[in-house]
Order: C-alpha cells, then sequence, then structure tokens
C-alpha cells in the first residue's frame, strides 16, 4: 500500500511542480482556443539573471501559462544554447521561446530545427544573422553607452590562461540598464547581475531560428545598451512583428505586463 507521503511526492511529480533544478510553472492542461497551451521558456541575457522575469512570470500564470526562466550560463551562444538545448528537450509538448537581449542570440540558435518550438519573442534583443555577432551588431548604429559603464574582471579559463568577465559598475547600473525601474529594485539588481565572458559578445553566430520561424519583437526607445536603430534594423530584417516601448533595457521589468501580452500574442498566433 502506497504511503500518504510517497502519493504526494508522486502527485506533486506528475504536476510538473519541480523537477531538480527547473521551477516550472503553470496550471497542467491549460489551453488555448482548445489546444493545450504551449510552454514559455524564458532566457535572460547579461548583466541579470532569471529573477528578472519575475514579473512577466506572475502575468503569463495569471492568464494559465506554464513557464520555465531558464538559467544562462552566459559563456558563449554555442555553449549557452546548448544548455538550453537540454531544457528544451525536457519539456515536452509546443514551445514559445523568449530571450531578453544577449538572450536573443542564443534562443536564434537554440530553437533552429526544433518543430516543438512554435515562436520566437525578443524582447530588447539581439537576434544575430548566421556569421554575425552581438559586439557587431551593437556598434552597427551610434546610441550604446554601454562600454564607459563596464567592469572588466579576468578569470582563469578551465585549460590555462584568463578570460575577462564584463559586470556593470554599480554606480552606472540603474542609469545605463535600468533607468525606469524604481531605485531599489534597480539597487537589487545590480547587486545580483551575472557576468558576461567578453568572448561570448565577439562570437559568430552559426544559425538563426528566426530566419524559418515566426517572430515577435519588443523595441525599446530609450535602450542605452543596444541602440533602438539597431533593435530595428534586426527586427526589420527578420520580418518580426514589432511592439514599440518607451523603456530603458529592463523593459521585462519596468513593463512586465506588455511583454507578456507579446508573449501570449505569439502564443495565440502559432496555436491556430
Amino acid at each position: 500500500m502506497v504511503s500518504i507521503k510517497r502519493r504526494l511526492l508522486l502527485g506533486a511529480l506528475s504536476a510538473g511542480v519541480a523537477i531538480g533544478a527547473l521551477a516550472v510553472t503553470g496550471p497542467a492542461g491549460a489551453t488555448t482556443a482548445g489546444r493545450a497551451k504551449p510552454t514559455v521558456v524564458l532566457e535572460h541575457g547579461a548583466f541579470a539573471d532569471a529573477s528578472s522575469w519575475n514579473g512577466v512570470i506572475e502575468e503569463l500564470r495569471r492568464d494559465g501559462y506554464p513557464v520555465v526562466a531558464a538559467a544562462n550560463p552566459l559563456r558563449g551562444p554555442a555553449n549557452d544554447a546548448a544548455a538550453l538545448r537540454s531544457l528544451l528537450d525536457h519539456v515536452k509538448g509546443p514551445k514559445i521561446l523568449v530571450g531578453h537581449s544577449y538572450g536573443g542570440s542564443v534562443i536564434s540558435i537554440a530553437g533552429a530545427n526544433d518543430p516543438e518550438v512554435k515562436a520566437l519573442v525578443y524582447v530588447a534583443a539581439f537576434l544575430p544573422a548566421p556569421g554575425e555577432t552581438a559586439l557587431e551588431l551593437t556598434n552597427k548604429f551610434p546610441g550604446s553607452t554601454l562600454p564607459d559603464a563596464l567592469d572588466p574582471a579576468p578569470f582563469a579559463l578551465p585549460g590555462g590562461g584568463t578570460g575577462t568577465d564584463l559586470y556593470i559598475k554599480a554606480d552606472k547600473f540603474r542609469h545605463q540598464f535600468a533607468a525606469d525601474v524604481p531605485a531599489g529594485p534597480a539597487a537589487l539588481m545590480a547587486a545580483t547581475q551575472r557576468p558576461i565572458a567578453q568572448s561570448a559578445l565577439e562570437e559568430k553566430a552559426e544559425v538563426a531560428a528566426w530566419q524559418d520561424k515566426p517572430s515577435w519583437d519588443i523595441v525599446t526607445t530609450q535602450d542605452l545598451n543596444i541602440p533602438a536603430a539597431a533593435q530595428r534594423f534586426m527586427a526589420e530584417r527578420a520580418g518580426a512583428r514589432v511592439t514599440e516601448v518607451r523603456a530603458s533595457h529592463s523593459v521585462a521589468v519596468s513593463h512586465p505586463k506588455i511583454v507578456a501580452r507579446v508573449i501570449e500574442n505569439a502564443a495565440r498566433a502559432t496555436a491556430r
């Protein structure tokens, strides 16, 4: 006879409350237009972590969407896409991939050649074509003030030698990254930011899932990291459905309802 404790454990696992290190949220069996709702997979970018999606997750959960916020290693597009792919392989059924900033480079690789990825949503993000780098796209148009705000830190490479991690200086973080976020939360974001390897911004993209998957793009017009002109260029090239927001680079924190609405639009459009 199965104990009550064991039945509760099995029930929790089958409902997808928590599996290993993955936090999967949202009611099982949620539907949209009579079909199972896709799982929304969120990929953060540089100088942030998965908690930057908290407000968006709350909105999506309220509307019945299962959500996974991935942890991005921030080591390089190919490496980080491989990490994201392992998560995508674990989450069954249709999925919507969402990438913020450098996370856009990652979902563009991880989402390629996967029929279960129904749409891509880019949030103040990079949409590199094969052969392009994030650094190249940032510098394609004037307006980024990120270089003067960076705080480089060397780190040891496993095989010997050193690499460089990039942080945003704490005293410049809010102005540079989150100007429309209240001072208190912005200070927490600065303290918990995760660095990106400088080499990740210089690594060329190998594939671009947006070339054959429907895409949505949120362009942030007050962005000091990726100039709005660069964002518009990439979105237009990808044929993405564009929503422009007067917001800083941290639009998912300052305007979570708008970001969630765009994601849900993508989910509904691709469920037809």
